[in-house]
């Protein structure tokens, strides 16, 4: 995390110098900040979650801000503050039956790893703000539509396996019958 990435996310504390100075002390020390000022957030859990981001990094769509809780096994993507009702749109035009996520907006509060996270911490930053992230509609366009392909994509993996699993089962049942009769 840069700098200015770190003075836009301490800007939402309660109190930024108090939590620049936490950061200064120790820089893999999460820090819990306020949502629905600066920017909201998108929790999926964290198979979902690491599903769309892949897809929007390799596709080069719009993302900012994305930490991941390795504990809680969730994936958070920040908004632009005030896009619940544009995501929540979003979503239900693109399925009837809408994965499960939490939106954090006013009110609600979300533990930020610090700016240096070691590998092996709870809280980790997947893609750490760089600066401030510009006010952008198509960030919350691309978070929507892609979490919903990405559930799409993991039900359809997961039913092929199943299938496969099954497929399995017969064919080892009819091996053995063949070499039961061969005997």
């Amino acid at each position: 995390m840069t700098r200015r990435g770190i003075q836009w996310l301490s800007a939402v504390a309660d109190d930024p110098a108090m939590c620049r100075a936490h950061w200064a002390d120790d820089p893999r020390r999460p820090y819990t900040l306020p949502t629905g000022r600066l920017f909201d957030v998108v929790v999926m859990s964290q198979r979902l979650g690491m599903e769309t981001f892949d897809q929007l990094a390799r596709r080069n769509m719009p993302l900012g801000p994305v930490m991941v809780d390795r504990q809680a096994k969730q994936v958070a993507f920040l908004l632009s503050s005030k896009s619940r009702a544009r995501f929540a749109r979003l979503v239900s035009l693109e399925t009837i039956t809408p994965p499960d996520y939490r939106y954090l907006d006013v009110g609600s509060y979300v533990v930020a790893p610090g700016p240096m996270p070691m590998a092996d911490d709870r809280h980790q930053w997947l893609r750490a703000p760089t600066r401030r992230p510009e006010a952008s509609p198509l960030r919350t366009v691309s978070l929507a539509v892609m979490f919903v392909a990405a559930s799409s994509l993991i039900e359809r993996a997961d039913r092929y396996g199943e299938q496969c699993q099954n497929a399995d089962t017969v064919w080892l049942k009819e091996l053995k019958w063949v070499r039961d009769r061969a005997r």
